[in-house]
This record gives structure tokens, C-alpha cells and sequence, in this order.
């Protein structure tokens, strides 16, 4: 695996630790798409550090448990503004 994309999949698993950020936010900051992402911090990054991935598997676990209800809050927020 080439080393630029050893470093973007630590630097993404960290950004979402760090900041507990959805897979969307690390994209967005990081310019890449969602799909890079989730393929960096699921798939290669078991390869290079297990023990990043898996706490950065925790964080995403947390965040896709939780989406509904992110869903649910941001339409709230749309009709609210609405009137």
C-alpha cells in the first residue's frame, strides 16, 4: 500500500476519534470522499495500527446507532424554520 494513503487512513481514524466526528464530517474536512473514508478506517487501516481502527470502529458504531435520532432532529429543525 502506497504511504500516502497509510498516513490519510491515521490521520482519518484520529479525526474521528478525537472529535467522535461522523464519517460526512472527516470527509468533508479532509477532502475525500465518504466511501475513502469508511474503506480507510475499516478495511486498510486494520493492516497498518488494529488498535486505531478498532477504537475508531467504536466511535463509528456510535455514530451509526445514533443517525436516526441526528435524522430526526435536523427535519425538526427544517420545518421549525419554516413558518
Amino acid at each position: 500500500m502506497k504511504e500516502y494513503i497509510e498516513e490519510r487512513a491515521v490521520e482519518a481514524a484520529r479525526y474521528i476519534i478525537e472529535r467522535k466526528a461522523t464519517v460526512r464530517q472527516t470527509a468533508k474536512k479532509m477532502g475525500i470522499s465518504k466511501s475513502t473514508v469508511h474503506k480507510d478506517v475499516t478495511e486498510r487501516l486494520l493492516t497498518i495500527n488494529p488498535s486505531l481502527a478498532a477504537r475508531a470502529r467504536q466511535v463509528l458504531d456510535v455514530n451509526k446507532s445514533e443517525r436516526h435520532i441526528r435524522g430526526g432532529m435536523a427535519t425538526k429543525e427544517k420545518y421549525l424554520h419554516r413558518q
